[in-house]
């Protein structure tokens, strides 16, 4: 052996062996498809081809409210490359459509309701023939006054068979006489915020032989869009199948089903796959946004600073259609007083039908927008007492015990002191003047106009409150497989991956309870059982659980041979890094050599315990868990120009149990960015219902430079014995958090009201300095 050789090897011997890489549950596990995420390599709906495909393109409302006299779709029919026009005399099934309650058509028939309702639906050989076929379909148009302002809708004509009103909850709880010393009030704007996913919808429908279609799309909830294209084709079920293609952002409902019926109609009416790919300008057309909502508050608190009684009227504008409204009216009516006891409160909500665009379900809906009214509100109390806002804060907070107005006893954890006091004493970032070598960006970007003299630095708090899964009696199940073979074991489950982090969450729990290194989601389908919705925390918790317990059931059939042989029982076993060992010592093997080349598998489902719907006085228990959250913001304001720069967000929140801390930092950092945007920068304008600019240049989302310090100053591990692994919702609570703090940061320096989100710059402006 060579000199080299050798030294070589005496090298290997001595390397140590590497450390094997950390997984299961509490370790920040990377996704799967982080790699070909930021290559670019990851197929989305937008990329997906098929032999013989077509091209699809939709028609859609200029107008806000019209009757329609006349649809001509000969012109179009007769374009060279054009195989199919479909309007709503080519649904064969059920005309309407709808997440909430049915009642939106898939093509207008005989009004428009909104600006961008389909009316029309193309299917050509080529993307550009598509869309000028669209444009020669003829639509003879009487347009009719819109009705856009939601305190009109209650006189209105009704807009629509169903009437105006959506919803109306008028919660009583407590003494209607009850008063206290001290009394203020407010009227607050909450505008429309437009989930904005960073790609639009996109989507391939393929002809089956037996009659059928399947659905190439990012949905978010693939059975309840599979049951719904189903009976607008009139089909069975079975013969209509969701796959689910890779998921470009989701803060709201993914894939709104304006854009998936029409794939489906045409592929079936061609009897050739058919693609759709949204514009920007269709995407904000086409979906649904945030409610808009008018807030009236009146808040009555004795000489101490305790509050005696709460008053409010909640409009949410629900758009042309019901969609989601009616649970984000019950989420807003739910917590309009906040995470404060409230020992008499007297709510009364409305969701109301306009031909303004649609709203429905956007990460935190109904609870965000009451937030920034009763956090505007406990500033006003703070002003007038001459209190600290914290410490009047402090005085009301709500804690596990505690009675909600809907009468519901909170008792999951509710360490909602404990995150305030965590945010007041965390250290104030310093003043320009004390770090001199540091640059100044002004409010307005390191370019700003403004001058140093103009500017003035506010602190503000804001408290909020979600709940996780539905509410007011959904039926939250979900069903999970766990198959092991090989010593790989493979998760199917039909709970959407859409960058909450499900898929690493499941890979965590299979390798915690089996001790395999390699775990595999499979792809999503409707041919698997439901696992519903990917909102509200629902698959960390219901799927999650589901996955969780087909694990376990796995478990006992890997140990039951083992203990039996060894006479003990399988809790004497326990799995660690892929070894199975007895508490004695006695046995000790690998789980490859358990398993013998044998395939186990197991099914199991979750639901949690039961809720039910408010009654006709606001009365229930309606929320399977709830999440807290504090935020100290920190603002700079040039009280000249009214621009406002967000400094710094120290937050705390709790969050049950840390399962993955990085993917939990991403998913708290991602809401508060969100909620910055709500804040400061994000509303979907409108004039007499049409929407103004609707593309990413005229709907200003923040940036990466807008993006301020976000300091996660404490994470309280408390967990909620009910949840699986006694976790909690960790994004849509900060999304809710961050714009009732950063405008109560913006009030305290400027002396200001800031009554609307997002604060134009008029409400930041001093003129009486």
């Amino acid at each position: 052996m060579s000199n080299e050789a050798a030294t070589a090897t005496t090298a290997a011997e001595a390397a140590p062996a590497p450390e094997p890489i950390p997984h299961g549950i509490g370790v920040s596990l990377p996704p799967a498809d982080a790699r070909a995420k930021t290559e670019g390599t990851f197929p989305y709906a937008a990329d997906l081809w098929a032999e013989g495909l077509l091209w699809a393109a939709v028609l859609r409302s200029p107008h806000a409210h019209a009757r329609i006299v006349s649809i001509d779709t000969s012109h179009a029919r007769e374009m060279p490359g054009v195989r199919a026009v479909v309007t709503h005399e080519d649904v064969p099934g059920r005309p309407v459509h709808g997440r909430g309650r049915a009642d939106r058509p898939v093509f207008a028939s005989e009004v428009v309701r909104h600006h961008g309702e389909p009316i029309a639906a193309v299917a050509a050989d080529h993307p550009d023939t598509a869309r000028m076929a669209a444009a020669a379909v003829i639509v003879e148009y009487e347009v009719l006054d819109p009705v856009t302002d939601p305190e009109l809708a209650f006189e209105a004509e009704p807009l629509h068979p169903d009437g105006n009103l959506v919803r109306h909850i008028p919660l009583q709880h407590g003494d209607p006489s009850a008063t206290g010393e001290i009394v203020v009030e407010g009227q607050y704007r909450i505008g429309r915020q437009d989930p904005a996913p960073i790609g639009a919808e996109a989507g391939l429908a393929v002809p089956r032989p037996d009659g059928g279609v399947e659905l190439y799309l990012a949905s978010t909830d693939p059975h309840t869009d599979r049951d719904t294209a189903a009976a607008c084709y009139g089909l069975e079920p079975e013969r209509v199948k969701v796959v689910v293609t890779g998921v470009p952002g989701a803060t709201a409902d993914r894939e709104d089903q304006g854009f998936q019926l029409p794939l489906g109609l045409l592929a079936l009416k061609t009897g050739c796959p058919v693609k759709l790919t949204a514009t920007r300008e269709e995407s904000f057309l086409g979906h649904v946004h945030r409610h808009p909502t008018l807030l009236r508050y009146r808040h009555h608190a004795d000489a101490e600073g305790k509050l005696v009684k709460v008053e409010a009227q909640i409009l949410l504008d629900s758009g042309a259609y019901a969609d989601t409204s009616s649970e984000a009216l019950a989420a807003a009516v739910g917590f309009a007083c906040g995470p404060y006891v409230v020992p008499n409160a007297f709510i009364e909500g409305w969701a109301v039908r306009t031909n303004n665009p649609p709203s429905g379900h956007v990460r935190g809906e109904g609870a965000m927008q009451v937030c920034a009214a009763y956090e505007a509100q406990m500033d006003k109390l703070a002003k007038k007492l001459g209190l600290d806002p914290a410490e009047l804060r402090l005085r009301n907070v709500l804690a596990t015990g505690d009675v909600l107005p809907t009468g519901q006893t909170v008792t999951c954890p509710a360490p909602v002191a404990e995150l305030l006091q965590a945010v007041r004493d965390f250290p104030l970032p310093a003043l320009p003047k004390d770090t001199p070598e540091d640059e100044w960006l002004l409010p307005g970007g390191p370019e700003g106009a403004g001058e140093p003299g103009a500017i003035r630095r506010g602190v503000g708090y804001g408290l909020g409150m979600v709940h996780m899964l539905g509410a007011e009696g959904a039926d939250e199940v979900s069903t999970a497989t766990v198959r092991v073979q090989d010593g790989v074991a493979t998760v199917l489950c039909a709970a959407v991956e859409t960058g909450q982090g499900f898929t690493t969450l499941a890979r965590q729990i299979v390798q915690e309870t089996l001790g395999i290194d390699e775990v595999h989601v499979a792809p999503v389908d409707t041919d698997q059982p439901p696992a519903g919705p990917g909102a509200r925390g629902r698959h960390t918790w219901v799927s999650g659980g589901a996955v969780e317990r087909a694990a376990k059931m796995v478990r006992t059939q890997l140990l039951q041979p083992l203990a039996h042989k060894f006479g003990m029982s399988t809790e004497l076993l326990q799995i660690t890094d892929g070894k199975i060992t007895s508490y004695d010592g006695v046995l000790s093997t690998t789980v490859t050599e358990a398993m013998d080349g044998k395939e186990l598998w197991a099914t199991a489902q979750c639901r949690p315990h039961p809720t039910e719907p408010l009654d006709e006085s606001g009365q229930g228990d309606a929320f399977v868990g709830m999440a807290f959250c504090a935020i100290r913001a920190v603002v700079d304001v040039d009280i000249e120009l009214g621009a406002v720069r967000v400094v710094e967000l120290a937050l705390a929140q709790d969050v049950g149990r840390i399962l993955n801390p990085a993917q939990l930092e991403a998913r708290i950092e991602a809401g508060v960015t969100q909620g910055v945007g709500i804040a400061l920068t994000e509303n979907l304008r409108s004039a007499r219902g049409l929407i103004r600019h609707p593309d990413l240049t005229g709907y200003a989302l923040p940036t990466a430079l807008d993006a301020p310090e976000i300091r996660i100053v404490k994470l309280v591990e408390e967990r909620d014995v009910v949840a699986p692994f006694g976790a909690k919702a960790a994004s849509a609570v900060p999304v809710v958090t961050s714009p009732a703090a950063i405008a109560s940061a913006v009030r305290a320096a400027t002396g200001r009201p800031v009554n609307r989100l997002p604060i134009r710059p008029q409400a930041a402006v001093v003129t009486d300095r």
